[in-house]
């Protein structure tokens, strides 16, 4: 039985807010309206109230429970230390990995009670997870008003985008730095998961950002066949980026950025290395190559515990479209 993803529950927690029949709202995610109904039940409040960000964490919680309980050996120990010190992994991709290698390991739960137990003896495992044991609510807002020309609805992507089923779509967007002072581009192409970043010393001036979106796709120009953007004003060059790579540009409807989820949950990652506190500048981004390496090197639990730039460079390697 296949688990709701975190992206499917903002889904649902919009078209829930909207009224949506359950099975009009398990149509839009492709499952059976039982498991909607089942979702809403065991994962809203008290008041009834259904919350995304909530609904993951009880979902979890009980998948932890019911988890069998390892031994914390010295051995595994050693080992989770040295894949969160080392490589900035999250207890997720840990335990992920280990099961897909058949290497012994604890339950996600059990990491983090072993993170929480050294942060209150004075250790620093925690600083080297993302969120770094703050776990902060993300709203379901947008951005601007839509005031880009010809501007193309994500409604009209096709569907071997939507269901990933076909490689070479992509997601873009920009992080900034403290006080919205330093930008960089984010992109993730929607198969692999690989993420592509780079900082932009323009800012968000929208012919800089098209420049930066096709230096860094250019080289794999035929493996981009469309990218989704939201309607902020940097991305109003979009016509210059699709005509110079041969792609199409879609946009997401207004204050709906769960429609490209997939990097806004890249975003995320990079916070690890670049929090919202702290400026981006060219100094502190010098090693951002590095970084972008250490998060395409992450076994994803999407992924099947495979790693984003294993798959990319398979699909670029064998010059492959379709997804299995």
């Amino acid at each position: 039985m296949k688990h709701l993803t975190k992206e499917q529950r903002y889904v649902i927690s919009v078209l829930n807010k909207r009224g949506e029949s359950l099975q009009s709202i398990a149509d839009e995610i492709g499952v059976h309206k039982s498991t909607i109904s089942r979702e809403l039940r065991r994962n809203s409040s008290k008041r009834g109230t259904y919350n995304p960000l909530k609904a993951q964490e009880f979902a979890n919680e009980r998948k932890e429970r019911f988890a069998s309980n390892r031994r914390f050996t010295k051995e595994i120990e050693k080992r989770v230390r040295s894949f969160l010190e080392k490589e900035q992994w999250s207890p997720d991709e840990i335990v992920g990995y280990c099961k897909k290698n058949k290497i012994e390991c604890v339950s996600v739960e059990r990491i983090y009670q072993f993170i929480r137990r050294d942060k209150a003896q004075g250790g620093n495992l925690y600083k080297h997870l993302r969120h770094q044991l703050k776990h902060r609510k993300r709203p379901i807002g947008g951005h601007s008003k839509v005031r880009i020309k010809d501007r193309v609805s994500i409604a009209h992507r096709p569907d071997k985008a939507n269901n990933r089923t076909e490689f070479g779509h992509w997601e873009a967007d920009l992080i900034s730095g403290k006080n919205h002072k330093g930008f960089m581009l984010t992109l993730t192409e929607r198969v692999s998961k690989q993420l592509m970043t780079s900082y932009l010393p323009e800012g968000k001036n929208a012919k800089a950002v098209a420049n930066a979106i096709i230096d860094i796709l250019l080289p794999y120009k035929e493996f981009v066949l469309s990218i989704t953007m939201d309607n902020g004003l940097e991305f109003a060059e979009h016509k210059k980026v699709a005509e110079k790579l041969q792609a199409k540009t879609y946009f997401t409807n207004p204050y709906s950025s769960w429609e490209k989820g997939q990097i806004e949950y890249m975003n995320k990652l990079l916070r690890q290395y670049y929090p919202k506190n702290k400026p981006i500048n060219y100094e502190n981004t010098k090693n951002i190559n590095e970084i972008q390496r250490k998060i395409n090197n992450r076994p994803r639990k999407n992924l099947n515990y495979n790693k984003p730039f294993e798959i990319f460079y398979k699909f670029v390697k064998n010059k492959v479209a379709f997804a299995s």
